[in-house]
């Protein structure tokens, strides 16, 4: 008798369960990694199928937003349908408060191998702190 093993990798009923309709709606899109460090943040931002000219990136009160958009030509002319279907056509765009001292001079971004990478120098925000105030108790 010879033993032939399972195959995992092409079982249509378990990637059925394994769908975000039936395991939650976490986003394939804009994977985001933050690291601080002494004088700057780090944001490693994923944006897998865009191309630099896709993306835009501002800064506006005080929120840093990354928005990116992607129109795939789907004029296609051979016959046939997607049995799946997981690469994300459209638009995304994810924002982030850096604060209302940080300027567009203040961050440098790289785009290499579908990863966005923004480095955002930290800035002083040296608040004077009002005086301590005191309730008298009656």
């Amino acid at each position: 008798m010879m033993m032939i093993p399972r195959r995992n990798d092409f079982d249509l009923f378990e990637d059925m369960f394994r769908d975000p309709f039936f395991t939650g709606t976490e986003s394939k899109v804009m994977k985001t990694d933050i690291k601080e460090k002494k004088d700057k943040y780090v944001i490693d931002m994923d944006l897998p199928g865009y191309e630099k000219d896709d993306i835009k990136i501002e800064i506006q009160d005080g929120y840093l937003t990354v928005h990116a958009s992607v129109n795939k030509d789907e004029s296609d002319k051979e016959e046939g349908k997607y049995v799946r279907k997981e690469r994300y056509i459209g638009e995304c765009s994810r924002s982030f408060y850096v604060g209302d001292n940080v300027k567009d001079e203040d961050i440098k971004a790289k785009f290499k191998n579908g990863t966005l990478t923004l480095e955002i120098n930290k800035k002083d925000e040296t608040k004077e702190l009002p005086d301590k105030k005191y309730i008298d108790i009656e």
